[in-house]
C-alpha cells in the first residue's frame, strides 16, 4: 500500500512540474499617455499632475506631438523565449477614413511585472488621425498569452 502512495505521489509531482514548464502570461494595464513636444508625459513626478498635465494635453492637441502606451505585463517561466507585446490601435483620421496601426517590440523578461512602452510618434501619429480603441497582447512566438482591449475594441 505504502508503495502505490509513494508512486501515485511521485507521478503527481513529475505532472505538476511538466505543467509548470509552460509559459503563462498576462497583459495587467495598458496606460495612454500623450507626450508633449519635449516628450513629457508631465511636469513633475506626482501622479496627480500627470493626470493634471493630461488632460491639458487632450483640450490642448496642437501641443501634442506623440502617444505612448505604457504595458503593464507579467510572464511565469520565460525562460530564454523570446515574448512580444503587441499593440494594435483603431482610429479615424481627418477625413472620417479608418486606420489600423500596429506596433510590436521585444519584451525584456525579469522576475516580476514589467512595463513596456510603445510610442506612435512623428509622421505615423499626426497622419493616424483620433485613436477610437486598442488592444494590447502579449505573445509568446505565435501562442497568444494575454491580451487587455479598450471598451470599444
Amino acid at each position: 500500500m505504502r508503495a502505490v502512495l509513494i508512486f501515485l505521489f511521485a507521478l503527481g509531482l513529475f505532472g505538476t512540474t511538466r505543467a509548470a514548464d509552460a509559459v503563462t502570461g498576462r497583459v495587467v494595464k495598458v496606460l495612454p499617455l500623450f507626450l508633449d513636444q519635449q516628450g513629457r508625459t508631465a511636469l513633475s513626478p506626482s501622479l496627480f499632475d500627470r493626470d493634471a498635465y493630461q488632460a491639458q494635453l487632450r483640450t490642448h492637441t496642437n501641443l501634442v506631438s506623440a502617444i505612448r502606451y505604457d504595458v503593464l505585463w507579467s510572464a511565469q517561466n520565460p525562460g530564454d523565449r523570446k515574448l512580444t507585446i503587441r499593440l494594435e490601435l483603431r482610429g479615424v483620421d481627418a477625413a472620417n477614413r479608418p486606420r489600423f496601426k500596429i506596433l510590436e517590440t521585444r519584451a525584456a523578461t525579469g522576475f516580476f511585472r514589467q512595463w513596456t512602452g510603445l510610442t506612435l510618434a512623428g509622421d505615423e501619429f499626426k497622419n493616424f488621425g483620433a485613436v477610437t480603441s486598442w488592444r494590447a497582447t502579449l505573445w509568446d512566438g505565435d501562442r497568444l498569452l494575454g491580451e487587455e482591449k479598450s471598451f470599444l475594441w
